[in-house]
């Protein structure tokens, strides 16, 4: 028996949970945990709202409140979310817990005591209007890197990390006023300290997933730099310092300690140490836009600590709506709350498990959600479990039948029963949960054919062990999906296990065990209902209202829309092009530079799809251009134009290879 430790990011306590934070981070840590229960390991999955922060106070600002009343109510939102969505989580803390404080304060004076921590002077944005020092989120301006709208912490375009003062053209979110620079003392953790240390985490750690150890390299690349660890704030933890008044702990810098302080909340319920647990595997689940500080901060700071880093990191990608990117600002977003009010929390965790690889990005979509409802859960599942039922029910008084003088088919289907089991597991094991799902959906499938070649309710009639074998077997299979699917869908799992009359199960070794001849199954009922298209529709209609709305008090805050003639439209010039050379630009994750062949001339062509296509991929790659666009600079290189491509760069127009290059697009 093996001891995990399993966490999931702690989302901010400004917003209820949408569809992206089940797929990407808590539905797979449930698989993993309900699986390794299952097989005896002894689990502990821990969470907590993460509770202080700019995101919080900005909205309490906004709203006029203190910032621990808004976290107060979205950590109650959170947990009854997770809870909707049955999350099998030991314990849910808050990072405003007096644990936490207390834990946060010992790590940081343990560091500063080890000479891990020291005092710097530095400039910083005071804005003059409100009196403060602004900090991350509380200024907004141009990225110095790419030239993109970017939050003083983070630039959306290019996925920089940023400080608030290296933004261009500053504002003061709150008022609008143009910061000044004045000193300040914080205080910095020694980060570049931990580059060989890093390195070699990072590199030889064979548990760790792709994107996560490719992400990481780039920045261990680039060489770490030291990392500020405080903030001039009055929400957050304050710095354990008499000569730190006024200031706060980084929330990167305690946020993490959330996972501990969660566990040993846990402990002190009489439960074991949690120390065990991290001892023997640890792992977090986490959403791709936080791999920096989970691959990079977090492991420092556990080394720094001289304690265990985590032995693996697993990142799911992110999910859109509808074709286009999650927004909550306008409301393009599924919240769980309103989904689970409609539809059961099973139907979500098997469309999200598999929809896609949670190491790809990928979609919801309505329409999808209800093909695969219909076709696959009602139709192929549910199908093959009701009428296996009934059949058993009208034919052999509700008992399992004789399994006797099987045939060649009889053998094939039994092996492939006995087998499913060890497949799910093994790819559960790996992480590979969509895979595991698709193998239980494969066996049911083959159960569905193999039903309707042997026509038991044709056999009944002419060759009765014939009708009894199949019987015995659908029956069998039966009861092994109620043991695969209990870490995907634990509510059908133990319907199942209901009407085949045993206890649900909670041990994966349950499905290697077939009922015995004779056992009396209870009256089957529907699991799956068919979802109708009006009810799509309503759905549909519901979220482009809510997206209407917001573009429409978008546009009202506007001044003016500026309208394009057809006569300036004609001074757009677009042509076809062929990109002859392509690499990364250093100091960018997401800017590629491009040589492009338009025939007359060749062009250098600076474009923001680098998470979307490796420079060897474009090589020969025909493209539309727009090549009157005023010259600018992006990163330091000269671009000439632009490639069109699809909203958030996800696609390349396409164009069709006879296109001549150099050709005019009208």
């Amino acid at each position: 028996m093996s001891k995990y430790f399993v966490s999931t990011a702690l989302p901010y306590a400004n917003g209820p949970f949408h569809l992206g934070h089940v797929r990407s981070t808590y539905l797979p840590a449930d698989i993993f945990c309900r699986y390794h229960r299952m097989i005896g390991d002894d689990v502990l999955l821990v969470g907590a709202t993460d509770e202080h922060g700019t995101p919080i106070a900005v909205q309490a600002d906004k709203e006029g409140k203190k910032p621990i009343e808004i976290a107060t109510r979205y950590h109650n939102m959170i947990k009854r979310d997770i809870e909707s969505m049955n999350i099998s989580m030991d314990n849910f803390a808050r990072t405003t817990d007096s644990l936490h404080y207390k834990l946060s304060q010992d790590y940081f004076t343990y560091l500063y005591e080890h000479d891990f921590i020291y005092p710097q002077t530095e400039q910083q944005l005071y804005c003059p209007n409100c009196g403060k020092f602004l900090p991350d989120r509380y200024v907004e301006g141009i990225c110095p890197v790419c030239g993109g709208e970017a939050r003083g912490d983070h630039c959306e375009n290019c996925g920089r990390a940023l400080e608030p003062h290296e933004l261009e053209e500053p504002r003061c979110l709150t008022c609008n006023t143009t910061p000044v620079i004045k000193d300040t003392q914080q205080y910095y953790f020694k980060l570049s300290e931990f580059q060989e240390e890093l390195t070699e985490y990072i590199e030889n750690n064979e548990k760790l997933t792709d994107n996560v150890r490719n992400y990481a390299r780039n920045w261990l690349k680039d060489g770490l730099k030291d990392w500020t660890y405080t903030r001039d704030m009055d929400w957050g933890i304050p710095v354990p310092l008499d000569e730190a008044k006024g200031k706060v702990i980084y929330v990167w810098g305690e946020a993490f300690l959330g996972y501990l302080s969660s566990a040993a909340l846990w402990t002190r319920k009489d439960n074991p140490k949690w120390e065990e647990y991290w001892q023997d595997n640890a792992i977090h689940f986490i959403g791709k836009d936080i791999i920096y500080h989970h691959a990079i901060f977090w492991p420092a700071l556990l080394k720094a600590h001289d304690c265990k880093m985590p032995d693996n990191i697993f990142a799911g990608e992110f999910l859109s709506l509808e074709g286009r990117k999650m927004s909550t600002s306008k409301n393009w977003v599924v919240w769980v709350d309103d989904f689970i009010k409609k539809y059961d929390s099973d139907l979500l965790r098997y469309y999200l498990t598999i929809v896609a690889p949670l190491n790809r990005d990928t979609d919801f979509s309505w329409d999808d959600f209800q093909r695969r409802n219909n076709d696959e859960l009602a139709d192929v599942l549910g199908n093959f479990l009701h009428r296996t039922f009934t059949f058993t029910k009208k034919n052999f008084q509700k008992k399992i039948p004789q399994f006797e003088n099987p045939t060649e088919e009889d053998l094939e289907f039994l092996e492939q029963i006995k087998a499913c089991p060890d497949i799910v597991g093994e790819h559960i094991e790996k992480m590979e949960f969509r895979e595991g799902l698709v193998e239980i959906m494969k066996v049911v499938k083959a159960g569905n054919k193999y039903f309707n070649d042997q026509e038991p309710w044709k056999a009944i009639k002419t060759n009765e062990q014939k009708a009894a074998n199949c019987l015995y077997l659908s029956n069998q299979l039966c009861k092994v999906l109620a043991t695969l699917i209990k870490p995907y869908m634990p509510n059908v799992a133990d319907k199942i296990a209901s009407i085949i009359n045993i206890d649900p199960s909670e041990n994966w070794q349950d499905a290697s065990q077939f009922l015995e001849t004779g056992h009396e199954i209870n009256k089957a009922k529907p699991l799956f209902k068919k979802i109708e298209d009006e009810d799509i529709s309503k759905e549909k209609e519901e979220l482009y209202k809510n997206l209407e709305e917001n573009e429409e008090k978008e546009d009202e805050n506007m001044e003016h829309e500026e309208i394009m003639s057809i006569d300036d439209f004609e001074k757009v010039e677009m042509r076809i092009g062929q990109i002859k050379e392509a690499e990364k630009i250093e100091k960018s994750k997401k800017l590629l530079k491009l040589q492009v062949d338009l025939g007359y001339d060749t062009k250098q062509i600076v474009s923001g799809i680098a998470n979307e296509y490796a420079p060897e991929d474009l090589i020969n790659r025909k493209v539309v251009v727009l090549v009157n666009l005023k010259p600018a600079k992006l990163c330091g290189e000269k671009s000439e134009g632009m490639i069109l491509a699809t909203e958030n760069a996800a696609a390349l127009l396409g164009v069709e290879d006879d296109c001549e290059i150099g050709e005019r697009v009208m």
